[in-house]
């Protein structure tokens, strides 16, 4: 029962093992999603020491938890929902509303671009970031969790604690005041003279 260094199981088994006392097994589940736990915390909370503290805090709630855990559902979006309310806590908590500001990730891509197409690209991203940092907090905490985060809108529901189609509509909304702010600051650079 132990053999989990490197695991193939799937979510569902480590989590059925888990439930049954398997340590490894969660140590496995928290190897596999501790980097997305910390990235959307992030997105709630802003800050990066806050946002571990709250995915350390979300994975011993979601270990003590586990025996409420419904059997057959998927363990990413309860996961995340447990994280995106202790995050809300936290802020809560804190009393304070620090302005979320998403910053540029290191692209990973293999190949290499010539610097010319780099500096447009890390432009363009510039003044993407920019103008998602404009947005209101919950368009930026949507948009960051489907494009940013590549959260599925199924488990972005699943983790809101919201239906499916307001995902939906959510996104859709974001992305149109996302659109008139790039336009907006397109317009501006132009009267700028830029």
């Amino acid at each position: 029962m132990r053999e989990l260094k490197g695991s193939s199981l799937d979510d569902p088994e480590l989590v059925e093992r888990a439930r049954r006392g398997d340590v490894g097994a969660f140590e496995e589940l928290v190897r596999r999603h501790q980097g997305l736990a910390v990235r959307a915390a992030y997105v709630v909370t802003g800050h990066r020491a806050d946002a571990e503290d709250v995915a350390q805090a979300a994975f011993l709630k979601a270990y003590l938890a586990l025996g409420r855990f419904r059997a057959g559902a998927a363990f990413r979006p309860w996961l995340l929902r447990i994280v995106r309310n202790e995050a809300k806590n936290r802020r809560r908590w804190a009393a304070r509303h620090p302005e979320l500001e998403l910053t540029e990730a290191h692209d990973r891509s293999g190949g290499a671009p010539s610097p010319e197409e780099e500096a447009e690209a890390m432009e363009r991203r510039r003044l993407l970031l920019a103008a998602v940092n404009r947005l209101r907090r919950g368009d930026r905490e949507i948009l960051a969790y489907r494009y940013f985060l590549d959260i599925s809108e199924a488990d972005m529901a699943e983790m809101m604690e919201v239906a499916p189609g307001t995902v939906k509509s959510r996104l859709a909304r974001a992305l149109e005041r996302l659109r008139a702010v790039v336009a907006r600051s397109g317009t501006e650079l132009e009267a700028a003279g830029e």
